[in-house]
């Protein structure tokens, strides 16, 4: 018996569904909208994150040291350096590899070239480039180098410039503007799931005022409260699971084509690849999102004009 109703209230949802084409089409636009945006954002976020990855990876602390301090001073606050738990490597860059980099970096300046000549000495020191395992460990790196280095504290005069803090305000203000991106994201979603419900909500009760005659006659013939709400619960998820199909199949040409000519626009980032590899959370966010959408929309359409 619950078997037989169930599979009539799935039938009555999709018969409506179907009988009401103009208006379900209607509702299953809007609710696609609501979920392109929410897929848009979920795109947006990888761009960014992935973006902040590669900046990150790329961020250092770069600790230069005065042209008299001796190389296995140096050398042994490197391997000071590398015993602590935050530090991921660190790299030793000579004096004279240091010169060696600054010619490669300036060989077609001239002027810059014949000054250093001029010189007749190497002006530039040794340097030690340091990777956290986490930009946030920097700090801790950089206090370290500040002071709580027993060598640096018996040689003050070995460092001329850790540049830590210019590092720090770039990460920074990159988190700050993802910050920012996710909330105003997120408003737009709130704004267009809104609109979703309110639009769906109508939806359903255009639909119940044209099948009043038939639930009338449901009621005349004893039918449950829940056997003649059901069906309009149905159709509401419906909406969803279609939306969610129809914004699946949108985003396969879309993301290829931005996969083929937007792959450097986006820092490298292929969207294609992405959405091929994340497609089961993505079709389970989508479907999630659709289905509880039509769903809120249709139970507050049913309370509020479906009187039985």
């Amino acid at each position: 018996m619950f078997w037989t109703a169930t599979k009539r209230v799935l039938r009555s949802g999709f018969v409506s569904f179907y009988r009401n084409s103009v208006v379900s089409i209607a509702a299953v636009l809007v609710v696609s909208i609501t979920l392109f945006v929410i897929g848009s954002l979920i795109f947006s976020r990888a761009v960014l994150s992935y973006s902040l990855g590669q900046i990150k990876e790329k961020v250092d602390v770069n600790v230069y040291f005065s042209l008299s301090a001796p190389e296995e001073k140096i050398l042994a606050l490197k391997e000071q350096l590398e015993a602590l738990p935050e530090v991921r490597s660190v790299g030793y860059i000579s004096r004279e590899q240091a010169l060696e980099d600054f010619k490669k970096r300036h060989e077609s300046d001239y002027l810059t070239l014949q000054a250093l000549e001029e010189l007749g000495d190497n002006p530039l020191g040794a340097v030690l480039n340091i990777h956290a395992k986490e930009p946030s460990q920097y700090e801790t790196i950089a206090e370290f180098l500040g002071g709580e280095s027993t060598l640096i504290k018996e040689n003050p005069n070995i460092i001329d410039k850790v540049n830590y803090y210019q590092n720090k305000d770039i990460i920074d203000r990159l988190n700050s503007i993802i910050d920012g991106g996710e909330k105003v994201g997120f408003g737009v979603t709130l704004v267009f799931v809104l609109v979703s419900i309110v639009i769906v909500f109508n939806t359903i009760r255009l639909i119940i005022f044209m099948s009043r005659e038939e639930i009338s006659v449901m009621r005349l013939v004893g039918a449950s409260d829940l056997y003649i709400r059901a069906p309009f619960m149905v159709e509401g998820l419906i909406y969803g699971v279609v939306s969610t199909i129809v914004v699946l199949l949108a985003l396969w040409p879309a993301t290829y084509w931005l996969g083929k000519n937007a792959t450097n626009f986006l820092g490298g980032l292929d969207l294609f690849q992405y959405y091929l590899s994340n497609f089961w959370e993505i079709l389970l966010i989508m479907l999630l999102s659709g289905c509880v959408v039509g769903a809120i929309s249709a139970f507050l359409a049913v309370r509020r004009y479906l009187n039985v």
